[in-house]
């Protein structure tokens, strides 16, 4: 189970990265092609595929760019047996602040996301970070 852990939490934090850089290549290898990206916090469905997803993260200034803080955490880690597991997490963009529910499949040794299923709430957004200070990848 501790490989099983160590590998899903270093799929989550590459997960943040690709959320964090908009970097839709990583997240291409982190999401599985058939996965579904699905909000209803404005009071509709919303939901898309990867081919939809991917290239709107590409499109939208990264979070690195503007020297935002990071705000990513792994809020709990369940699994549900040797292949599928359920993981909440956070992190913001801009003045969004999102929970997400991950649910994670390993195929082939290769665990990736499956469906990602989130709510966010408008905030302030932070103050950005001293350009001085590189911001960790992961944290």
């Amino acid at each position: 189970m501790q490989a099983q852990y160590l590998a899903v939490t270093r799929l989550i934090s590459q997960y943040f990265d690709g959320l964090y850089y908009s970097d839709a290549k990583l997240l291409s290898e982190v999401f599985h092609p058939a996965a579904h990206y699905v909000c209803a916090s404005d009071g509709s469905l919303q939901h898309l595929t990867m081919d939809a997803y991917l290239p709107m993260v590409s499109k939208r200034p990264s979070p690195a760019s503007r020297n935002q803080p990071r705000t990513d955490t792994i809020v709990s880690l369940e699994f549900a047996g040797p292949v599928t597991a359920l993981a909440q997490v956070e992190c913001s963009i801009g003045s969004k602040f999102f929970t997400d529910f991950l649910t994670l499949i390993c195929l082939n040794d290769q665990w990736q996301i499956i469906s990602k299923v989130f709510h966010y709430e408008l905030r302030p957004e932070l103050p950005q970070q001293d350009a001085n200070q590189s911001p960790q990848p992961g944290a």
